[in-house]
């Protein structure tokens, strides 16, 4: 609840340029007051930068320099560099659930955490992804099908971001989790049936790339038409 100035309340002139200063509501008396407002709106702005959402997408690109050196530890095949190159990987993935989670629940979205979490999800995927392809462990040509995926989602997404936004489907979701686990799965130094099984979960991972892939962009075609038929009926009302 706002407070209201003296003068339209039925005071006096005096009381008028009395209320330059705050009512006990909290609210400004005047012009100035406002801005002084707007000012401190502003540092609880920027104060929110270091919210635990932000904090945890911070720790997620450190980890990614982190993650190279160990995955590249020993020439690539030290088993316990490996499993602590998984642990890292681990550990940006469930930040990466948890990140976005916080953010939604406790409204600490921020435009520092809309620039930089993708960013931090590209950055630990495209590490590992290339990684394991220079270490031979993964056929290149995995890694640019979801490394190209990814890359033309989110270009897809600023093509059509004046239309609208593409939200997030449940097929992408499990995409991503598939393909999370299939990484991670090959990031350790698995033999037997396990590595049997890695191999098919990658198959499953590459399937729902391709297929969320074309998805998105069947949506964003979509979006396209839906904005360009409203801007024309919105224009021909105008003409009107």
């Amino acid at each position: 609840m706002t407070g209201v100035p003296a003068s339209a309340a039925g005071g006096s002139p005096s009381a008028k340029g009395a209320t330059s200063a705050p009512d006990a509501s909290g609210a400004p008396g005047d012009g100035k007051t406002v801005r002084g407002g707007k000012l401190t709106a502003a540092a609880v702005d920027q104060a929110s930068l270091w919210n635990i959402a932000n904090i945890l997408t911070m720790i997620r690109l450190v980890l990614v320099p982190g993650f190279v050196a160990l995955m590249l530890a020993d020439g690539g095949y030290d088993p316990a560099m490996r499993a602590w190159a998984w642990a890292a990987f681990a550990v940006a993935m469930i930040t990466d659930i948890f990140d976005g989670h916080l953010a939604r629940t406790y409204n600490l979205v921020t435009d520092f955490g809309k620039i930089a979490d993708p960013i931090a999800d590209k950055a630990i995927m495209g590490a590992a992804l290339i990684c394991l392809s220079g270490l031979g462990d993964l056929p290149w040509w995995v890694t640019v099908v979801i490394l190209g995926r990814e890359l033309g989602v989110t270009l897809l997404r600023f093509v059509v971001i004046r239309y609208g936004v593409i939200p997030a489907s449940r097929g992408g979701k499990l995409k991503t989790l598939a393909q999370g686990t299939a990484v991670g799965m090959y990031i350790l130094a698995l033999t037997g049936a396990l590595a049997t099984l890695r191999f098919w979960v990658m198959a499953v991972a590459v399937v729902l790339t391709v297929v969320t892939g074309l998805d998105y962009v069947r949506q964003a075609v979509v979006l396209r038409r839906q904005g360009i038929a409203a801007r024309r009926a919105a224009a021909e009302e105008a003409a009107r």
